[in-house]
Order: structure tokens, then sequence, then C-alpha cells
């Protein structure tokens, strides 16, 4: 029995995006078990484009929505993976656009025993956003308008070659934008610490409390390949408040964080979100 895959795409306010994002996943060459959007707050609009989306959509498309009091990425996700059935979770933005491959790619760099990191291609405020928009076009080498142009490259073979180089415990380089993970290491860890509001930080504390489980890390290079959709950048200038509490994590040696996953579980498997399909 094949594995089955849940992808949570987190978003907020950004139709357009998350339009795009789920558009892409539907065209796979290997489609997922179920897409979870991950809303922190969005308005009503956002629901209304998700069951438009959901009427033609190849697999389960559920929404899971949470009130809008601040920036709470971590609870978002987490209320996510609650709510999701499959073994293995990919985590994505909502301002991402996936190749068609996207998924195909990240289930050959799955293995037990590790989390796997993906990248990104950055496009700026001169791409012609309209392609990938509105037509799903993946910008190419020679695209105007985007960053790290090596992230366009889908080289399977040497992507493959390259998965068994690139284990290890690495902490940069983390793109929580672009994860994969399996379902029961997220559930171990206590999946996302929610004292973590506002922008940066939740991805690198789970990943150490990952590693201080035993997990290591896998790099996808020239395959799982996704376009972020340009925008400015919320990142705060100067020290992040949420440096703390991934020092404080730190410092305890921390594995499974108390605010976490575990307080969501029971009560959303007992209330499970519905299939938008059939809404």
């Amino acid at each position: 029995m094949r594995m089955k895959v849940s992808i949570i795409v987190t978003t907020y306010n950004w139709e357009s995006a998350l339009k795009s994002a789920l558009r892409s996943i539907a065209k796979q060459t290997v489609l997922p078990h179920e897409v979870i959007v991950a809303d922190d707050g969005s308005k009503e609009s956002m629901r209304e484009m998700i069951l438009e989306i959901a009427k033609d959509y190849p697999v389960s498309l559920k929404h899971s929505w949470q009130e809008d009091i601040g920036f709470r990425l971590a609870r978002s996700r987490n209320l996510a993976i609650a709510a999701s059935t499959g073994d293995y979770i990919i985590i994505l933005d909502g301002d991402m656009v996936v190749n068609r491959h996207f998924v195909e790619d990240h289930l050959r760099a799955a293995k037990p025993g590790f989390y796997v990191q993906g990248s990104r291609i950055l496009t700026q405020a001169n791409f012609d956003a309209d392609k990938l928009l509105l037509e799903n076009k993946d910008p190419h080498f020679f695209s105007k308008g985007i960053a790290r142009r090596r992230h366009t490259l889908r080289i399977p073979w040497l992507a493959t070659m390259l998965l068994n180089v690139s284990e290890g415990q690495k902490t940069d380089g983390v793109k929580g934008c672009n994860q994969g993970w399996w379902r029961k290491d997220l559930i171990a860890v206590n999946g996302y610490d929610e004292r973590f509001i506002g922008w940066g930080r939740e991805d690198n504390d789970i990943l150490l409390r990952a590693y201080r489980m035993g997990l290591k890390r896998r790099d996808i290079r020239f395959a799982g390949l996704a376009t972020h959709i340009y925008h400015r950048e919320l990142q705060p200038e100067g020290i992040n408040p949420n440096d703390r509490w991934v020092d404080d994590n730190t410092q305890r040696h921390v594995i499974a964080c108390e605010n976490g996953l575990d307080q969501h579980l029971e009560r959303i498997q007992k209330n499970p979100l519905t299939d938008l399909r059939i809404a």
C-alpha cells in the first residue's frame, strides 16, 4: 500500500497566492492523500475561495482556521498536523508554487529517521508573476527577476545521488516553507512550540528538538522544486524576541515542548475536519 502523504499549506489573507499553490498541488505526477490549509485567521473570502476550488479538486481538501489575534504560525501548523491523516507530512507555505514532480521528489527523499529539507526559487519585484500565478509556469534558469537560479534545475539522478551525502544535523538553511516530516516524528517532539508568536524561529526550534531526539536531515537538491512568490519580507530588524524560546528549550535540552501539538490531538481527532469536496 502506498504511503499516505498530507500536505499542509500555511496561509493568511493572500487568496491569489494560495489559489496558485493549491492548483500546482492538484497537478502533481503523484497526488497526495490530502491537502490541509493551515489558516492563521484569514477573512471569510478565503474560505469561499477554498470552497470554490474544492468543487473539482482531485484529493481531499480541508480548511483549518484559527482566530486572527496575531501571527501564530506555530499554533496554526499544530492544528493542521493534528487534523492530518497521512503517514508523511509535507509543510509548504501558501506563497509557494510547486513543480509537478514536487510530491514525487519528496517521496523519493523520505527515509525513516530523517526529516527532509527542501529549497526554493526566490522571485523578485521585477518577476513576471502572472505566468506563475495564472498559468502555473515554473521559472527557468534564464528567467528574469529570480534569485538562486540553481534551484530551477530538476536533475533526478543527481538529486538521488546527493541525498546520500547530505545526511547530518545541519542547522543552516532551515526553511519551514518546504519540509517533509514523518507524522510520528512530529508527534514525538510535540509539534511546534506555541510560545512562538510573531515572525520566525519556530522552524529552528523544532529542528533542534528533533535533532536531540536523534533525527537527522536530508537535503533535496535539484528536485522538489518550489517557487516563492515575491512579497515584502515580514522579518523584523534586530534581535528576534522568539530567540529566547529557542535558547530556553536548548538550555533545558527539551525534545517534546510543553506547549505544543498534544493539546489539540484528541479534540480534533474526535471532530475531524470536513473534506470540502463534499461540504
